[in-house]
């Protein structure tokens, strides 16, 4: 895998304490959305999903978070709650729309209000798992799926080592300070990247 060219084709903002991360896919956007919206698509190359799974429903991914579908308008738009654990409820959304070479998606996590784990990781914390989460979904879509054990290979650790930096820049464009946009980058890649037993 070409884990620059993997890193370069996610576009990052952070807003305040919001993250916004865009990828374009080489599929239609009824492929994209149904990927990201059918449970038996989702278990392939995200995690499964139960629930009620319809606006005003409720969801649980396997092992992460849960919520409740707020808006779901076919394909161009999901809005869903995101409760991790004991966690504050925040916000994702995602939006699709086509382009000239396939489907741009915009993943927007928002409403992060855990100012301290905010201020001790910044926007990588929740931006690197969706970097993974949009690399898994290009594999997907492209036919190639995701390998079992690939997470814990050198390749991943490389993948979220980069993602972390890349977060890490993000969050100085938006303003921060330049130094503790880079400890808070580390320290994030300190939680992913974590030494091998």
């Amino acid at each position: 895998m070409d884990i620059a060219a993997e890193i370069n084709a996610i576009r990052r903002r952070v807003h305040g304490r919001a993250v916004v991360a865009c990828r374009t896919y080489d599929a239609a956007p009824g492929d994209v959305w149904q990927a990201c919206t059918d449970p038996g698509r989702l278990a392939r190359w995200f995690l499964p999903v139960t629930g009620d799974l319809r606006p005003g429903g409720s969801y649980q991914l396997q092992g992460n978070a849960g919520g409740e579908i707020v808006r779901c308008e076919p394909p161009e738009v999901l809005r869903v709650t995101w409760i991790f654990g004991e966690g504050p409820a925040s916000v994702v959304e995602v939006r699709l729309r086509p382009g000239a070479e396939g489907t741009l998606l915009e993943l927007e996590h928002s409403d992060l209000a855990d100012h301290q784990h905010w201020d001790q990781f910044g926007p990588g914390a929740v931006g690197v798992g969706w970097d993974m989460t949009l690399l898994g979904l290009a594999l997907h879509v492209s036919g190639h799926g995701n390998p079992a054990d690939w997470g814990s290979s050198g390749e991943a650790r490389e993948f979220m080592t980069e993602s972390a930096r890349a977060w890490g820049v993000a969050h100085v464009v938006s303003g921060e300070d330049p130094a503790q946009a880079v400890a808070a980058a580390q320290r994030t890649q300190a939680v992913y990247v974590r030494p091998q037993d």
